[in-house]
């Protein structure tokens, strides 16, 4: 057992290793065929005509709200709940930032929230362009009242996935973009699979795809039928708008491609690690995660929330106490809306309150799908030692 146990951990196989040194042998390390086959079989996993494949989320996120037209002077909603890319992709474009309360069961955006808030903005005459619900420790939010509210109100929808492949809503894969224009994965190593660093944008819409693909590129096409004028020969291309070099390798590309075989395997280990979470925990002064019956969570995270009124320790006791024990628990995460870059725009205490109650009670256990049980014994009985 190792004598530190992290709070996620990257699993990689002698099949994995041996895709990866397939392409360094291989005449293409980027730009090769590696690439467009990860995408190919992540769309047809998920369920979606598109995939386009970048170096991180936080690219596809960018490249996807520059899809959808977002720029200086629109405006865009998501969770306070989250990582700062969730919020600072619509800041790249020039954009403006807004964020909707959490609700308190799920953690996820809350719908009914959101629907206050579009409320008073349609009488404030100033409606987000865009609004980016985050799937939180893999849960889907509620989608399909989120596609309704997006109907109804004529902003456009991003799914923030990162922690969610593998994860499924109303039966469907997570990513089928049935209900929102683009959905985003992301391969860091902790997640569900890994690509080492890398990301993946999803969409039904062949032209939202072909604007990602250029954006990921430098906004450089090389197919005829997308230039202005005739091709010179075969080696032209034309950048066509300002883009990025947010290109996946074929090495990355490789690892995700094998991983990707085994990630129903990898969701249903996290499941059995919470269930059993779920039984040690329940005579303890937490709240352990309640799942909406809607959503099949891919359990990127196990979130325990300190129950003050059960409990006089603090999460901070509890959290340092865990860290001395060998135990790499986390906090996911701070609200986005409390950070001094977003406090110079003008974000204050109490702007979220459920928000900021989660924040000051979450800590994240050790979740992996290689967890053995005598780890997630000891994190259970240094948990307790802490709450008493």
């Amino acid at each position: 057992m190792s004598s530190f146990i992290p709070y996620g951990r990257q699993e990689v196989s002698e099949d994995d290793i041996e895709e990866v040194v397939r392409v360094l042998r291989s005449d293409f390390l980027t730009q090769g065929p590696a690439v467009p086959a990860f995408e190919r079989d992540m769309a047809e996993y998920c369920g979606v005509e598109h995939a386009v494949a970048v170096n991180s989320a936080t690219s596809a996120l960018h490249i996807a709200c520059l899809a959808l037209g977002v720029g200086a002077g629109d405006l865009v909603w998501t969770s306070p709940i989250s990582f700062v890319a969730s919020a600072n992709c619509a800041r790249y474009c020039g954009a403006d930032v807004d964020f909707v309360d959490i609700d308190p069961k799920t953690y996820n955006l809350s719908v009914d929230a959101l629907a206050e808030k579009l409320s008073a903005a349609e009488r404030n005459g100033r409606l987000p362009q865009v609004v980016i619900p985050v799937h939180l420790c893999g849960q889907p939010c509620d989608m399909a009242a989120i596609r309704m509210l997006s109907d109804r109100y004529g902003f456009k929808v991003i799914e923030d996935a990162s922690h969610a492949v593998g994860g499924r809503y109303r039966d469907e894969s997570i990513g089928n973009c049935r209900y929102s224009d683009i959905t985003v994965f992301s391969f860091h190593p902790v997640k569900i699979i890994t690509t080492g660093e890398g990301g993946m944008a999803l969409t039904a819409n062949p032209e939202l795809a072909e604007r990602m693909q250029m954006l990921r590129s430098h906004g450089i096409t090389r197919e005829s039928e997308q230039m202005i004028g005739e091709s010179h020969g075969a080696w032209y291309y034309q950048q066509k708008v300002l883009g990025f070099n947010y290109r996946m390798t074929d090495m990355q590309a490789a690892l995700g491609k094998s991983q990707l075989r085994r990630l129903d395997g990898f969701v249903a280990a996290r499941h059995h690690r919470a269930r059993r979470y779920d039984a040690m925990l329940a005579d303890l002064p937490v709240v352990t995660p309640w799942l909406h019956p809607d959503g099949y969570s891919a359990f990127h995270l196990y979130v325990i929330r300190i129950d003050p009124t059960r409990t006089n320790a603090s999460r901070r006791s509890v959290f340092d106490g865990l860290r001395a024990a060998g135990i790499g628990v986390n906090v996911h995460y701070i609200p986005i809306h409390t950070q001094p870059y977003y406090r110079q725009l003008g974000f204050v205490d109490g702007d979220c309150p459920s928000a900021e109650r989660y924040y000051a009670e979450a800590l994240s256990l050790p979740m992996f799908p290689g967890l053995k049980d005598e780890e997630q014994d000891t994190v259970v009985r240094v948990l307790q030692e802490c709450l008493t």
